[in-house]
C-alpha cells in the first residue's frame, strides 16, 4: 500500500502530498499543499488536486486542478519502499512517507464541571446495517476512519466560581469563551479546533458550530451535556454522532441538505440531501423512513464526497480559521418560486415600510396552510438554517444572509398547521451576519425566504421590498455611524455581551444614549443594553468559570424605556416585555412583573392581532407569570 502523507521540499518550496490510491475507501485521487520557507518562517502558497490519475506499479500520473496559476499542469509522483518523488508544478520533490493519515489536527477538548464528556460507542451493539463492521468508536476513530487524525490534547474540567448559575450558555457566552480559553486560537489558519462540553443550551440545542463572525472562523464548536447525556446504548450512539458532526462544521462540511448553497455550490444528494447516510445529516429527518431508517442504514462514515472534502479539498477550505464556512458569501441567484407547488404551505416576508440607515433590519417570516392541514417541523427561523434568506441589493447583486451563530436544530418539533393553528410566526434580525453588514447603502432592497419543509418541499416566499432611507439631519448621520460599526452588528446579533473583544461596539451604543437618547434609533441600543444586563454572563478564566449575576436595575432601566418607547417588532417586543417582567421579578416585585405580562397582553390586544395568535399571547403571559412566581424566593 502506497497512500497517505508524504512530504518533502525543493529549496524554498515545501510540498505536502497526499497519496490516496488504496487502502480503506480509497478516493483515487492525489493532492497536496505548497508553502514558501523564508528564514524561520513557513506561508501558505497554493493547493492541488488531481482527480482521476493514472496509476501503475507505483507512477501515478495526471492533470491537477490548481489554486493558483500554473504553466504546466502536469503532475507526475512516482514512489517505492515508503520514497520517491513529485514534480508539481515544474519543479521536483524528493518525498518521503510522513503518515498513514491525511490531516492532522489538534482537538482542545474543555467541560464544565458536571458535564460529562463522551467516551466510545460499540457500534454493534443496537441493530444496522450488516456490511457495516462491528467496531470501538470514539470521535478520533471515527475522523480516523476518514483518514484525519485527532490529535486530543489533555482535557480540561472547567470549575464554576459562585453559586445559583444555571450553566446554561447563549451564543455570546460561547465565542467570548473560546476567545479567552482556547490556548491555540488565533486569527489565523491552523490545523486545530475548540470543543467545548457544556451543560445546556438557552435554546435547548444539542450542539453548534459557533465561530462564524471573523475573518478565522470554524475554531470553535461545543456540545450540550444536558441535551444528550445517558448512559443507554441509544443515547452513547447520539453523542457520537453529536460530536463527529459538530466538528464537522469546522471542517467546512455543511449539512446533507445545504450543500448547494457552498460556493462553488455542491450537488445534493438522493432526497435533496435528507437521504444521506452521513454524520452530517440529522437522524430525524432522513427520508425515506425518518430516524429508525437512518440508523438501521448508517454505516458510521461520512458520504464519499464529504471524504474527498476533508482528504483533497485545498487547504484553505478544510484549515480551520481559513475560508469562511461554505467558503464565504459566495454572490447566488435569488430564489425562484417553484413551477408546482402542492405542499400545502404558504410562506410570506414581512417588513417595516422603510428603514433608517444603521436601522436593524428585522423581517418577520410566518409560515401557513394554503388548504388542507399540514404537519411540518417548528424551525423557522433563519439561525437554524432550515430557512435561508436572499438579499438582492440596490445594484443588482444577491447574498444570501449567513447567520453569525448557526444552531444545528438536531431533533424534531412538529407543527400542525390546520384551522384552530393556521400559521407560526418568526422574526429574525437580518441586518448583519458573519459576512458584516448587509443593509449598509440606503436605496430599495429585495429580501426573500425559502423554507425547506420536512418532506423536502422548499417554499418560497414573495420578494419583500426593504427600503433604507438616507440619513437627513447631522444627527442621523451620526446615529447611522454609531450603529453600523462591526462590533454594534456582532452586538445586535447576539443580543449583547460582556466580551472586551467587543467593548469598542458598547461604548458606541452608550454613547448613542447619552448624545442621541431621543433619537428613534437608540430604542435598539437600549434594547441591547437592556436585555444583556437583565442576564447573567459566564466567562470562562483561567481559575474556572466566572459567572457576573445579572443586574435587573439596569434591565429595568432600559427595557423600561424600550417599551415605553416603540418602533420594534411586536416580536422583539414580546421579548423585551417577558425579560423586563423577569428583572422586576428578580428585583423582588412580583405584582410588577405580573402587572408587565398583564399590559403585554393588553398592548397586543390594542394592536388589534388576530384573536388565534392573541390566545397564544395569553397563554404565554399565563406561563411566564407562573414561571416567575415558582423561582420567586
Amino acid at each position: 500500500m502506497i497512500s497517505g502523507l508524504y512530504e518533502g521540499q525543493d529549496g524554498d518550496s515545501r510540498l505536502a502530498l497526499r497519496v490516496d490510491v488504496d487502502g480503506p475507501r480509497p478516493t483515487g485521487r492525489v493532492s497536496g499543499d505548497l508553502f514558501t520557507v523564508a528564514g524561520a518562517t513557513i506561508s501558505y502558497a497554493g493547493s492541488f488536486v488531481v482527480h482521476a490519475p493514472d496509476v501503475r506499479d507505483g507512477l501515478i500520473h495526471g492533470r491537477g486542478d490548481f489554486t493558483f496559476d500554473v504553466p504546466d499542469r502536469d503532475v507526475r509522483v512516482e514512489l517505492a519502499d515508503g520514497a520517491g518523488s513529485a514534480v508539481v508544478a515544474g519543479r521536483a520533490y524528493p518525498v518521503v512517507f510522513a503518515s498513514p493519515y491525511f490531516r492532522s489536527v489538534l482537538l482542545e477538548q474543555d467541560s464544565v464541571v458536571g458535564s460529562v464528556p463522551f467516551a466510545s460507542y460499540r457500534t454493534g451493539t443496537l441493530p444496522g446495517p450488516a456490511a457495516s463492521p462491528d467496531r470501538e468508536l470514539t470521535v478520533a476513530a471515527a475522523y480516523a476512519e476518514a483518514g484525519v487524525e485527532l490529535r486530543v490534547a489533555g482535557p480540561e474540567v472547567i470549575p464554576v466560581e459562585g453559586s445559583g448559575a444555571d450553566l446554561a450558555w447563549d451564543d455570546a457566552e460561547l465565542h467570548h469563551a473560546m476567545t479567552r480559553h482556547f490556548g491555540a486560537f488565533g486569527d489565523a489558519p491552523a490545523w486545530r479546533v475548540w470543543l467545548l462540553v457544556a451543560g445546556k443550551h438557552v435554546g435547548g440545542y444539542r450542539g453548534i458550530m459557533f465561530d462564524y463572525d471573523d475573518a478565522h472562523q470554524r475554531q470553535g464548536s461545543a456540545v450540550f451535556y444536558d441535551a444528550i447525556k445517558g448512559d443507554t446504548p441509544e443515547s452513547r450512539r447520539a453523542q457520537l454522532r453529536t460530536y463527529v458532526h459538530e466538528l464537522g462544521h469546522a471542517f467546512n462540511l455543511l449539512h446533507s441538505w445545504e450543500k448547494n448553497l457552498a460556493g462553488p455550490p455542491q450537488p445534493l444528494g438522493p432526497e435533496g440531501g435528507f437521504g444521506d447516510l452521513s454524520w452530517m445529516n440529522y437522524a430525524w429527518n432522513y427520508r425515506p423512513g425518518g430516524e429508525p431508517a437512518y440508523w438501521a442504514a448508517f454505516p458510521f462514515q461520512f458520504t464519499d464526497a464529504e471524504l474527498v472534502h476533508l482528504r483533497h479539498g485545498f487547504y484553505r477550505d478544510v484549515a480551520m480559521g481559513a475560508n469562511a464556512f461554505g467558503r464565504g458569501a459566495a454572490e447566488i441567484d435569488p430564489f425562484e418560486r417553484p413551477v408546482e407547488d402542492h405542499s400545502g404551505l404558504r410562506l410570506e416576508l414581512r417588513a417595516k415600510e422603510s428603514f433608517e440607515l444603521g436601522e436593524p433590519v428585522v423581517v418577520e417570516l410566518k409560515l401557513s396552510c394554503a388548504g388542507e392541514p399540514v404537519t411540518t417541523h417548528g424551525h423557522l427561523h433563519p439561525d437554524t438554517e432550515f430557512t435561508q434568506v436572499s438579499i438582492t441589493r440596490p445594484d443588482g447583486s444577491t447574498v444570501l444572509y449567513r447567520p453569525m451563530m448557526r444552531h444545528c436544530v438536531d431533533g424534531s418539533t412538529d407543527v400542525r398547521l390546520d384551522a384552530g393553528n393556521p400559521a407560526m410566526y418568526r422574526s429574525a434580525y437580518v441586518g448583519h451576519g458573519r459576512d458584516g453588514h448587509y443593509f449598509q447603502q440606503p436605496g430599495e432592497y429585495q429580501v426573500r425566504a425559502r423554507y425547506i419543509a420536512a418532506d423536502g418541499s422548499r417554499i418560497v416566499s414573495p420578494a419583500c421590498p426593504v427600503r433604507v432611507r438616507l440619513p437627513v439631519s447631522r444627527a442621523d448621520h451620526e446615529v447611522a455611524e454609531l450603529m453600523l460599526g462591526e462590533q454594534q452588528g456582532k452586538l445586535f446579533s447576539l443580543l449583547g455581551s460582556d466580551a472586551p473583544e467587543l467593548r469598542a461596539g458598547n461604548l458606541a451604543l452608550d454613547e448613542l444614549i447619552n448624545r442621541h437618547g431621543g433619537h428613534p434609533l437608540a430604542v435598539y441600543a437600549r434594547l441591547v443594553k437592556g436585555l444583556n444586563a437583565e442576564r447573567e454572563f459566564k466567562e470562562l478564566t483561567p481559575g474556572g468559570l466566572r459567572v457576573r449575576p445579572p443586574d435587573p436595575k439596569q434591565g429595568i432601566e432600559h427595557l423600561g424605556q424600550v417599551v415605553r418607547a416603540g418602533g420594534i417588532d411586536n416580536i422583539t417586543l414580546n421579548l423585551a416585555m417577558r425579560r423586563l417582567a423577569r428583572a422586576e421579578a428578580r428585583q423582588g416585585d412580583l405584582v410588577r412583573a405580573n402587572a408587565v405580562m398583564d399590559a403585554m397582553v393588553a398592548m397586543f390586544q390594542a394592536k388589534g392581532v388576530n384573536p388565534i395568535v392573541m390566545g397564544q399571547i395569553r397563554r404565554q403571559a399565563e406561563l411566564t407569570k407562573s414561571a416567575l412566581s415558582a423561582e420567586a424566593p
